[in-house]
């Protein structure tokens, strides 16, 4: 299958292009296999943090989510360092990159496609994060600058209006389930990166295909 109507592609930043289980490798000396596990529990609840409505007064802030999510995993599991907890929050600043995202980037501005993040992370996370990825990029889009969190519908539409272009002119990549279905609700063309093999969630994801990484997008899009 193949979307050649796409005229943009945006990803997702975390899971998607930003290899976060560094995160927890990161952590491994001090906490052996345990690592792995804080990881899970924090990550579930960041994003279970930014489904919750928002309260009066409260700003859609992925660093507070992410920092209140990270004191939940802790207290689960009866950790207690704050050196640690310091050194877990900055690996949000500095995530490793898949091996294939610079290169399957490049292509793709090589096939004319113009291209962004779209992420809930704030614009400080994000600027600090895809430092080494501007060039291969036209913009790096934050949901912070509409107040609210995917999938929300104004956050996808911050692509569509950045880019000029109707939903169904942005081919959308995400390796979340909830992000994938959120997106294709919106309009959007959605591949979903499905990077660890796993059984398609009970969602109504839409997607147009489902690919292992970035290397076989290109063909998806009619290379």
């Amino acid at each position: 299958m193949t979307l050649r109507q796409a005229k943009v592609c945006v990803f997702d930043a975390y899971g998607t292009l930003f290899d976060i289980t560094g995160i927890a490798r990161s952590a491994r000396g001090e906490l052996g296999d345990k690592a792995d596990v804080l990881l899970r529990v924090w990550r579930r609840r960041q994003l279970e943090l930014s489904w919750l409505p928002l309260r009066a007064g409260v700003s859609a802030d992925f660093w507070r989510v992410t920092d209140e999510a990270l004191d939940f995993a802790m207290e689960t599991l009866k950790l207690e360092d704050n050196g640690l907890r310091h050194r877990l929050m900055e690996g949000w600043l500095k995530p490793d990159l898949y091996p294939e995202v610079v290169e399957s980037l490049a292509r793709l501005r090589e096939m004319g496609y113009r291209s962004a993040i779209l992420s809930n992370g704030t614009v400080r996370m994000l600027e600090a994060g895809t430092a080494g990825l501007r060039t291969h990029l036209d913009a790096v889009l934050s949901a912070q600058s509409v107040q609210r969190f995917k999938p929300d519908p104004l956050v996808y539409q911050l692509a569509a209006t950045h880019f000029g272009v109707t939903p169904e002119s942005v081919c959308f990549v995400s390796a979340n389930a909830w992000d994938v279905s959120g997106a294709a609700a919106f309009g959007f063309q959605v591949v979903w990166i499905n990077r660890d093999n796993v059984p398609p969630e009970k969602l109504p994801l839409g997607t147009k295909a489902t690919v292992a990484d970035l290397t076989e997008l290109p063909a998806i899009l009619g290379d």
